[in-house]
């Protein structure tokens, strides 16, 4: 279990709290979580993502290759774009979740520090007489990340020039004499950018934008943001017994770009309509926690089980937001259930504002 290349600098970040966090160690918290979540829905948001791995694949092959190993679409990626995609065994089981950038001379491959090992191990157990090399750079780039509302304005203010992006576009830059790759997140709701440099200078990047007004974000306050915009987590939210399509992540699925690893299960779901369960959001005005495992229940069955839960202190009072898969029949937002001994909604995700500032009776829409 690696430390992330911003904790290894020492004071560079000045948490409050240091924990393992998806495979690497990095800052848990710097004060208060709760106003740390604030920050990237209202504010600005900065935060150490050196616990993502990044994987560079090169050689005449490497498109062909990894189109043939991911479920989204690599061959037709544009130079400077990214694209998510699962990789799946040939039981159409989910072995890891990832990025993939075309870099014009290379693929980036960016993934879970936690998935990386098995990520690796996969790609060369497939790669058998194909030119492609794999490299892995984790140790010399790493990245920080950026969001809310604010974002593009500090990073203006902190030196960068940035220009006009999509999303998960990537766009070389030049900070301070530095070589960075910034590229701009999956939005939802909350504009995001991840800046990824040499490993040797994030902390004179993490400086540079605290001081342009940037608040420090931990860990526990990632979560909180994950789980409320419905971010699937591998390993918690997605395991490898769960199929592509239960996980209602249709973003990381193309049906059009010829064969890969797993295609067959996939085409089959998609052609029979077979999958009985999906993954959905959860609401519940409460103080208590919801542990993952905890099952769902509806007309006295068992229709699902939580896979994650973020405690939230809002305006409006104390709400858990939770993720997890439940029978289709059952997951229609609006609907109630009972988590454990909790009486909750199902929410469509992401969550929104407007729906976490809900009082309990508005939340309450009942299906026909």
């Amino acid at each position: 279990m690696g430390i992330t290349a911003l904790q290894a600098q020492g004071e560079g970040s000045g948490a409050a709290s240091v924990r393992e966090y998806r495979g690497a160690t990095t800052a848990a918290r710097f004060a208060d979580p709760q106003a740390e979540f604030a920050a990237l829905r209202s504010g600005c948001g900065l935060y150490d993502l050196g616990f993502r791995a990044k994987i560079s694949l090169t050689g005449g092959d490497r498109v062909r290759w990894l189109n043939g190993m991911v479920t989204n679409n690599i061959r037709d990626l544009a130079i400077g774009h990214g694209v998510y995609a699962f990789l799946l065994n040939p039981q159409g089981h989910i072995l890891g979740d990832l990025y993939a950038y075309n870099s014009g001379e290379s693929i980036t491959v960016d993934a879970d520090s936690a998935q990386a090992e098995k990520i690796l191990a996969t790609f060369d157990h497939y790669i058998i007489m194909d030119d492609v090399e794999v490299t892995n750079l984790s140790e010399q780039l790493t990245a920080l990340g950026i969001a809310g509302p604010k974002s593009r304005g500090l990073l203006s203010a902190a030196g960068f020039t940035i220009p006009e992006m999509k999303p998960l576009q990537a766009q070389s830059v030049i900070w301070q004499g530095v070589d960075c790759t910034l590229v701009r997140g999956e939005d939802s709701e909350y504009l995001s950018y991840e800046i990824w440099l040499p490993s040797d200078r994030v902390r004179q990047l993490w400086d540079a934008l605290r001081a342009a007004g940037a608040m420090p974000v931990g860990s526990e306050a990632l979560e909180l943001q994950r789980i409320v915009s419905g971010i699937p987590r591998y390993g918690v939210d997605i395991r490898e017994r769960d199929l592509p399509q239960e996980t209602e992540q249709a973003r990381a699925l193309n049906f059009n770009k010829g064969c890969y690893v797993g295609q067959e299960i996939v085409e089959r779901i998609r052609s029979r309509g077979a999958v009985h369960r999906k993954f959905t959001g959860f609401l519940t005005e409460s103080t208590e926690p919801i542990a993952a495992g905890t099952k769902i229940v509806a007309g006295e069955k068992e229709v699902g089980e939580i896979t994650s839960a973020a405690s939230l202190q809002l305006a409006t009072g104390n709400k858990v937001v939770a993720l997890g898969y439940i029978r289709r029949e059952v997951g229609v937002p609006g609907r109630e259930v009972t988590i454990g001994t909790l009486k909750a909604t199902v929410v469509q995700l992401p969550v929104t504002d407007n729906v976490l500032l809900q009082d309990e009776n508005s939340l309450e829409q009942r299906p026909a």
